[in-house]
This record gives structure tokens, sequence and C-alpha cells, in this order.
């Protein structure tokens, strides 16, 4: 009976554990250490808090809320508020948005962006935004694992919250808020309605328009599929806010004080978040639960909420469906608290303490173990079903290139007697596809059946089972991430966190095309290595290079250094032969195949003294092709020609008409058998060689190259022409010499001469007998 009253005791004791135990941060005061606010004092003009990490470096954040506060060392000392200097003339500084990038904090200050390098401590203005502006957001978060960081986008937009649609001005920046211009989003006045936000969906690389019509809300998206149509509609109350999970995984939250809505798909479909206030008071949603939220956070799997009453619930993004529930009461509210989680099952709630002393504010930090909170047994949590996920693609990014694939794999252990349904995700299925296997594979050390899940992924336009209008394009490198999790996880499953990685569907870096170089000028006697490799030099003459690549004669002869170190020794050309260079792929010092794709060749130095065997004609062009001379006046430089801005005259879609058809076709590989001809010149070649085929590799594949032609004989001084007509001179003056010289010695004058020769001829006859 002792043991049964004293067991009875202690448990109204376990249940009354605090939710968190609190601390105050103060440092710097017990020194009596005056600090000053230099500057005018930021201040927000929401009434919502936000703490805004940064993306990569998990000790920088800011605290955005009546004052706002910048951490280096995560809110671990007391901090004076933050301030912009008085200098820039802002007035009363009123922020209403804030945005990590890079080194840079850009801030909406007074309608105006501002940029504050925490590096360096400098502030500057954007320039370009000619209209106010209230809001800024970007595609500048990182893929963020354990051992590494990636930043996927510098993309920023800064548009007026809230303005109509159609006139509303919308302005972005490529170089990281430091200028800015003018964002005009297609079919624009098209969209009716008022302005929610603008956000740059990272799982997809596409830019999103939150429209609000009424009541109702939906993403529009600018690029090609999303673009022909509109998000599937969901109801709301309140201003929206969005909050993009960590991990790149196409997750998105919207909320406001009575509403909460979870997408999985970027926002092509939203769903109300259930919530749980007890084992039997449940609501589909959070308007008709009742509560008014204050603070939501949210890391790759959690999510938690800060009610107005008072109130903490957690929850955890399900593939399936999301919920939250109510935790034990603890007074830890207050209109300025906000939270963050700071890993995985560890959330933090702060509140800056103002203190009547120093202007440097104190904060209370409040740690909740969601673990030890989830193990209380009034909370009626059901255990979780997984004792082991895990999978060697975590923590590494991947990269698929044009036609290739991949192949991960991850394994799964269930708790005995259980069993899981694992489900296999990527946020970019527009791009990339993905094919699974889920199969025994032996059994644990104690018994417990082992299951293996082999991934097979490659881009979605390879995989031949897809309506092309459902793809991206496929010129266009993209972004996505994979993410295999378990379908009924129980809400315990704290450390079971979803397996993601990052996909890069682009270029791969280990690739580089090395031209084949078997048979050399030096192998062949005709250079000597060694004096290849002592400042050699040659010359160009004035009458065959043009350094504007215009095929122009230059005014003077040019002097090249030859790169011994970059080049090697060239190859050997015969000059009266066509010829195009054996490009090889290479993988890193793995070779990978002999390069088929189209090319294009152009002599570094300007060397114009070759010409190309087919015409436009010849090489059965639809439309006009392009060559050196427009690619370079297009874009104002040489060496231009790429993957990127080539176009295909044999692409039945390029209307350009087919004007001059005796035009030299300048492109090498490919379906033709184009090739170079060489003129009558001996000497080396140093070309530049650029894959300009869109669909060989997302890669710019370009190399430099050295070649020497010979077997060409040195020019006559004459031309041939002069020739011709100097050696029908000679005939005819011998003709006429065998006419005339025998008429001439019938005459007197011609028989003296035949006399003096005839003693001329004796007298030489005696010399040579003496």
């Amino acid at each position: 009976v002792l043991v049964a009253v004293a067991t009875m005791r202690l448990c109204p004791l376990v249940r009354a554990q605090p939710l968190c135990r609190t601390r105050t941060v103060r440092t710097g005061k017990v020194f009596n250490v005056i600090q000053k606010v230099d500057g005018d004092i930021l201040r927000s003009s929401s009434t919502r808090i936000y703490l805004i990490k940064h993306p990569c470096k998990e000790n920088i954040a800011l605290y955005l809320g009546k004052q706002l506060f910048f951490t280096r060392d995560n809110f671990e000392s007391s901090l004076l508020p933050f301030a912009i200097p008085t200098s820039l003339q802002v007035g009363v500084p009123q922020v209403t948005s804030a945005h990590f990038i890079g080194s840079s904090l850009l801030l909406v200050v007074n309608q105006k962006v501002y940029i504050y390098n925490y590096e360096d401590s400098s502030w500057n203005v954007s320039l370009g935004i000619k209209h106010p502006v209230s809001h800024i957001s970007g595609d500048t978060c990182c893929y963020v694992e354990t051992i590494f960081c990636v930043n996927i986008g510098n993309l920023i937009f800064a548009y007026l919250h809230g303005d109509q649609i159609s006139h509303t001005n919308i302005y972005i920046s490529t170089t990281g808020g430091y200028s800015f211009k003018k964002y005009t989003h297609e079919k624009q006045e098209e969209l009716l309605g008022v302005l929610g936000g603008i956000y740059h969906l990272h799982s997809v690389s596409e830019v999103g328009l939150l429209v609000i019509d009424g009541e109702k809300a939906m993403l529009k998206y600018s690029y090609h599929p999303l673009n022909r149509s509109f998000g599937l509609a969901f109801d709301y109350n309140g201003t929206l806010d969005i909050l993009i999970s960590p991990g790149q995984r196409g997750v998105l939250i919207l909320w406001s004080e009575r509403t909460l809505l979870f997408s999985h798909n970027s926002g092509q479909l939203f769903d109300s978040v259930w919530v749980y206030d007890g084992p039997y008071d449940i609501y589909p949603s959070v308007f008709e639960s009742g509560i008014t939220i204050h603070n939501v956070a949210a890391n790759e799997n959690e999510l938690a909420v800060l009610t107005k009453d008072d109130r903490l619930y957690y929850g955890s993004l399900g593939v399936l469906s999301s919920s939250i529930i109510k935790f034990p009461d603890q007074p830890i509210w207050s209109e300025e608290a906000a939270m963050v989680f700071l890993e995985t099952g560890m959330l933090k709630i702060l509140t800056p303490l103002p203190d009547t002393a120093f202007q440097a504010f104190d904060f209370q930090k409040c740690l909740v173990n969601i673990q030890e909170i989830l193990m209380n047994p009034d909370l009626q949590i059901a255990k979780c079903k997984i004792e082991f996920l895990d999978g060697e693609f975590v923590g590494k990014m991947h990269t698929i290139d044009m036609h290739s694939k991949l192949e991960l794999s991850a394994n799964l252990i269930p708790r005995p007697g259980t069993s899981l349904i694992p489900l296999v995700m990527v946020s970019n299925p527009h791009s990339l596809g993905l094919q699974a296997y889920y199969y025994e594979n032996g059994n644990t050390l104690d018994g417990n059946v082992q299951y293996k899940l082999d991934i097979y992924l490659k881009q979605q336009q390879h995989w031949g089972r897809t309506d092309p209008d459902f793809t991206s394009s496929l010129k266009r490198a993209t972004i996505s991430s994979l993410t295999v999790d378990v379908a009924n996880k129980e809400i315990s499953c704290v450390d079971i966190k979803p397996l993601s990685t990052l996909i890069s569907v682009g270029c791969d870096l280990d690739k580089k095309i090395v031209v084949q170089n078997k048979i050399t000028a030096c192998a062949k006697g005709i250079l000597d290595p060694v004096a290849l490799q002592d400042n050699y030099t040659y010359i160009i003459e004035k009458e065959s290079y043009d350094p504007k690549f215009q095929g122009q004669k230059a005014t003077k002869d040019l002097v090249v250094h030859y790169s011994y170190q970059q080049l090697g020794c060239p190859g050997l050309i015969y000059y009266d032969t066509p010829w195009k260079p054996v490009v090889e792929l290479w993988q890193g010092d793995i070779f990978q195949e002999l390069v088929e794709a189209e090319y294009v060749l152009l002599e570094v130095n300007g060397l114009f003294t070759y010409t190309y065997a087919l015409t436009a004609a010849e090489a059965h062009c639809r439309s006009q092709p392009q060559n050196w001379s427009t690619v370079m006046k297009d874009s104002g430089a040489p060496f231009s020609w790429n993957r990127e801005n080539y176009v295909s005259c044999h692409d039945p879609e390029n209307t350009a008409p087919l004007q001059w058809p005796n035009v030299k076709y300048q492109i090498l590989g490919g379906q033709t058998k184009n090739a170079l001809a060489f003129d009558q010149r001996n000497g080396i070649y140093t070309f530049f060689i650029s894959i300009v085929d869109p669909y060989y590799s997302y890669c710019h594949l370009e190399t430099v190259f050295s070649i020497y032609v010979h077997g060409a004989y040195p020019q006559p001084m004459v031309n041939q022409e002069m020739g011709v007509v100097g050696i029908m001179v000679a005939i005819l003056l011998c003709v006429w010499l065998i006419y005339i010289i025998p008429k001439m010695f019938e005459t007197e004058k011609g028989q003296r001469i035949k006399r003096f020769g005839a003693k001329l001829c004796g007298r030489c006859t005696r010399l040579c007998r003496c």
C-alpha cells in the first residue's frame, strides 16, 4: 500500500515536468562596459515576429521584431539593437522584409533595399529600383547537410506586397541585390486579384506568384511546363506568410494567425495541417480548432507552432498528411517570442529582454527537448516503427549530366512485427525521373528483417513514359532533390528524419574534352621540343591574320610566343588534305568516348588561311547557319560561341530563311562531313574548340590545341597569269628567230658574219691543240 501511495504521489511530479528550462544570456555587463547604438535603430512595421537564419552559417541570424538584432554567435551574447548609419538618411527606419544572400543581409527599409555586408560591416544602397517595394525574397537557400553547404542560386526579387497584379512593379537582381532591373511576369496583365507574394521556388527553379482572389489563393508559375496552369486553389484566412523548409525538398508552409497550410510539391497542391488538442479533440484545420498562431518554425521534417494563448504545438511534415499535437502547458509566450529548430528534436524559443541600465538587450532562451516531451504517457504517442533508415547518398551532392543516369540505395529496418511503406520522391519531377525497387535483403544479428531500396534516376525526358508537355526544357539545367521517407511514420520518430540529397541535373565538372594528338611535329623532326620549351616564338605574316577575326589583312607581322606547357607539341597536318580534329571526352582521368557532337573552331591569333569544305547548301541547311562573324556581332566578343547561343540550321523550328546558300558552313561534327582545308602556307595554328551541341552536355566543353601544317611549297614570286604570258612570248620569239636567222645569212652582211665566225672557230681549234 505504501509503495502504491508513493507511486501515485510520484506520477504528478513526473507529469509536471517542465516543457523547457529557461536561461538568460547576459554578457559584457558585469564589467560595466557601456555600449551605445551608433546610427538609427531599425524597427519592424509588422506585428509578427521572424527569426531569419543564414541558410549556410548556423550561428548567423537576424531577429526581426519590434527591435532588430543581428547575431554572429546564435544569440549567445547581449546585443545592441540593429541600426543603420545616420549618413544614409533613411529618416525613421521601418523594416518590412529581410533576406540573407552570401555574406550580405538585404533589408527593405522605408520601401528601399539596403545591403549590409556583415564581413566588413559596410552598408550600400541597391540600384535600379525606381518604385516603392516592401518585400524581398529569393532563391539563395543552401542545401545543408552535416559535411557541406551548397549555394544553389542568387536570384533576388523585390516588390510591393499587396499591390494589384495588373500594375505591380517587380524587380529582379542577379548581382546579390546590389542592382535590380524591372521584371515582367509572363501574361502579367491577365492575372487578376491581389499580389500576395512572389517567391523563387528553389525546388523547381521557377518563379511562383501567390495570387489571392477573394477567399481563394493559388500559385502561378513562370516556366514551362507549370506556366500552363495555376496551382490548385485553396482557402486561407489573413495575410499569408511563406516558410520554405530547409533541405530543398519542395516543402512550402503558408501560415497566418488562423491558417496553416502545407505543400510537398512546391505549391501545386496545399493541404491543411490537422490539429490534435487531445486524444479526442481532433480538428482538420487550424481555423476550425480556434487557435491563433503567433509564430511558426520548421526544419526538414518537423513543425512547431506557438499560439497567442501560450500553447506550443509540435508535429511532423508527413508525406501523406501533416498534423500537430499540443504539448504540456508552460508559460513561455510573449509578444516578442520567436522560435527556431537548432537541430533535429531540439527547439529554441527566444525572447529579447530589455535592460534598464544598458542599451544592450539580454536574451531568454527556452530549449525544448522534443524526444523527452514525446515520452510523456499523457500524450499517448505511438512508438516509432522504424529502427533504422540510412543511405550512403545522404550528405553528398550528385550530378546527372545529359544522357547520364544515377543509381542510389537505402537500407530500412522496421521494428519486429511491423511493416513500413517507403516512399521515394523528387522535388522536380518535370526534369528528374525515377524508378525504385524495394525488397528483403537478409536479417540483422538479432533476427530483424532488413530491407533495401534501390533507386534509379535519369532525366524525365529519357524515360519515355511522359507526355512531352509534362517535361521541362531539356536544354536547361535544373536542380532537384531526392527524398526517401516512410509514409506511415509516427510522430515519435524524431531521430528518423527523411533521407535527402541534392541532385544537379546539369554540368558534371569532371568532364573535359581533349583533341587527339597521335602524330606530332616533334616526332617527325620538324620541330624541336627543347626549342619549343625555351620561350619559342614564331611570326605570322600580316597578310595571313586579322586581330579582329574578320578576315582582313593586318598592318604588321605578329610575333607569337608559343606556350608549350599548355599546348605541348603541335599535331602534324598535311596542308592539301581535308582535316578535322578527333575530339575525345574524358571524365577526370578516364576516357569516355569520341565526341560526335557539333563543334566549332577558331584560330586564336586571327589566322584566316584556311576555309571549310562545305557550304550551307552542301550541308543541307534548312535555314541560314550561324558563323563566327554573326556570333561575335551578337555577343560583342570572340570565342563566345557555345551551347547556349547555338542555333542549328537543321532545326525545323528555326525559321531564318536560307538567303545565302553558298556561304561557308563553319560547324564541324554532327550529321555533316565538314572539314577544314588549309591554304598553301606552312606553320603553327592554335585553335579554340567549343562543343556547341546543346543536347550533348550541360557543360561548356572548351579547350585550346595546336597543329603544324606542312607540305606547302613556297609560292612563286610572280603570279600565274604573268608566267603564262612570258612563256607564250618566249615561244613566239624562238619561232621568229628560226625563220629570220637563215634569211640573214644570205645577205652580204650575213656572209661577213659567217666568215668571221669561221676564222674565230679556227683560232679556237688551234688554241685548244696547244
